[in-house]
């Protein structure tokens, strides 16, 4: 009974470390783009380091624009990163409107990469204007949230891109790149700034 006990915790305990292991190998890349050769980019990141990176064969290019809170309206999908309210509502620090066919990415309320933030990726479902901002209620597979959006919100949209956009000096963000064991890294989607917009 002990020797099963035991096998179990060993199991468990090596199903740990094989999740963190692939956690770690997943990470994000912001910055510049220095070189393109081929399906492969050298990216320099705002901490000056750089790091290659090499798009898969069907990997999908998002163009980033600048967007107005016009632009947030019901049906839309959207993703907000914001700071918890004593209210229980969250007030948008930015908002990211997706492609229709970025329909359903990331769908949730969970932690964002920001010290105390949440990101909620869900659909607008009612938005109205209050003194504090633009009320949105959103909702996910799991629940809603209520959103407000102030003045100094960040509102941007991802359009559909094109690999022609990736050339030496663009700006570009991946929120998921693998790590592979040479220390390159490979992605199937990433996200180009248009008109001076700096992706996140």
């Amino acid at each position: 009974m002990r020797t099963r006990a035991l096998s179990a915790v060993f199991a468990a305990l090596a199903a740990l470390a094989a999740t963190a292991a692939t956690a770690q190998q997943t990470v994000r890349v912001r910055g510049a783009i220095e070189s393109v050769d081929g399906t492969s980019l050298v990216i320099k990141q705002g901490d000056g380091s750089e790091v290659t990176v090499k798009l898969t064969d069907n990997a999908q290019v998002f163009g980033v624009v600048p967007a107005t809170l016009a632009d947030v309206k019901p049906g839309a999908f959207i993703g907000v990163g914001a700071m918890p309210q004593p209210d229980g509502s969250q007030k948008a620090i930015q908002v990211m409107i997706f492609a229709e066919s970025q329909r359903g990415l990331g769908e949730g309320f969970r932690p964002w990469d920001r010290p105390g933030t949440t990101m909620t990726n869900a659909t607008v479902d009612t938005t109205v204007a209050s003194v504090d901002g633009q009320v949105v209620m959103v909702k996910y597979k799991d629940g809603q949230q209520k959103i407000v959006i102030g003045p100094d919100a960040a509102i941007r949209a991802y359009v559909p891109g094109d690999k022609s956009e990736l050339k030496s000096g663009a700006h570009i963000a991946i929120v998921r790149a693998d790590k592979m064991p040479d220390g390159t890294m490979q992605t199937g989607r990433i996200n180009v700034g248009r008109n001076g917009v700096l992706p996140q």
